[in-house]
């Protein structure tokens, strides 16, 4: 602690981000990223980057990379706002739309970088509880209030909710922002994206979406946000008054290259949906109990075995998963879908541990 600490830095318990173990050979299943590499295309564009490319400034609206996304999704440039990563974007969200009058509203298990943004932009909020099965029951988001925002599907716990539920939400909730943060959607979930197409885009819709997970660009930092264009000038104003070049040359090379190579996405996400239900089966065989997926990871529980118990002789293993002590979810383990040589040694280290 230093006396020249802000009194706000005093306050603050900032986010825990998974574990980046250094361990010599480990089966690393416990951050949600891809098992297999970016697109090839994404690869050529970062390395064929010339001189120029790194001794200027990058541009700083991402204009090609705006337009790639936007052809893709069937929308407009100006409906399409760059950050460095999803949760820069998610920073500026909170504070350019989601600090209000009222509280904003978000499940009482997810994202866990939510309540930390509240607490750093003065945010006030208020968690939904998860029903019984910790399915989110969006008729228990009503307002009034400060802005609606959850995970689809979920995290944790990789439940989803349908685009026809969330429409009902959008009708009912028309006095402010609702925020639906789409890092997992590729792995079997209905995007919300296509709502925003054409001249009937809900003024109060924003979708956001991460190039770390699916698209295997975790290391490079890129996220983006597509909603209303009023939407999208006010999250470019915070921006702007934080950091105009948000996204290096690098970053905007290999993104639009990734963009562009639908087809890469669609074969990697695919091989993961593969490999989680395989997985499905051969925990239920073991006795575990696991909640339905549509993310490239999984939420299970062993009825016979405490959670902090598996995590730890998971990693005598040698196999990092992630474990959350939180109160109703301490039993269970998030466990990132991994190739299928990860999820075999997965499956034996566990029959050894249970037997």
């Amino acid at each position: 602690m230093s006396r020249f600490w802000s009194p706000i830095v005093q306050t603050l318990t900032p986010y825990v981000p998974g574990e980046q173990p250094q361990m010599q050979r480990l089966v690393k299943l416990n951050t949600n990223e891809s098992p297999y590499g970016p697109s090839p295309k994404a690869l050529a564009a970062i390395s064929n980057q010339n001189n120029d490319d790194l001794r200027l400034y990058p541009d700083p609206e991402g204009v090609a990379l705006k337009k790639a996304i936007a052809k893709l999704h069937g929308l407009n440039p100006n409906q399409v706002f760059l950050g460095n990563g999803s949760d820069e974007v998610l920073a500026h969200v909170f504070a350019g739309l989601l600090k209000q009058s009222s509280p904003v509203y978000f499940p009482d298990i997810t994202y866990s970088f939510y309540p930390v943004y509240c607490k750093l932009f003065g945010i006030d909020y208020q968690t939904i509880a998860l029903g019984p099965d910790f399915e989110i029951d969006l008729t228990h988001y009503k307002t009034p209030n400060g802005g609606i925002i959850f995970p689809n599907p979920n995290a944790p716990t990789g439940r989803s909710v349908t685009r026809a539920e969330i429409e009902k939400l959008l009708a009912r909730n028309s006095d402010s922002v609702l925020v639906v943060d789409e890092a997992y959607v590729d792995y079997g979930t209905e995007s919300c994206i296509p709502l925003l197409q054409g001249d009937n885009c809900p003024e109060n819709l924003l979708v956001v979406h991460t190039l770390s997970k699916s698209r295997a660009l975790a290391g490079l930092r890129v996220g983006f946000a597509v909603g209303h264009p009023a939407l999208i000038e006010g999250l470019e104003r915070i921006k702007n008054s934080f950091n105009s070049y948000p996204l290096g040359c690098l970053a905007q090379a290999g993104a639009l290259a990734a963009i562009e190579d639908q087809a890469h996405l669609e074969a990697m996400s695919a091989k993961v949906i593969q490999t989680r239900e395989k997985l499905l089966t051969q925990l239920s065989a073991l006795g575990f109990e696991t909640l339905p997926s549509t993310a490239n990871f999984i939420f299970t529980r062993h009825p016979q075995h405490a959670g902090a118990k598996l995590y730890q002789a998971l990693r005598d293993h040698g196999i990092i998963v992630r474990h959350f002590k939180s109160p109703r979810i301490e039993e269970f383990l998030r466990i990132t879908i991994g190739t299928n040589e990860q999820s075999a040694e997965l499956v034996s280290a566990l029959q050894e541990i249970l037997s």
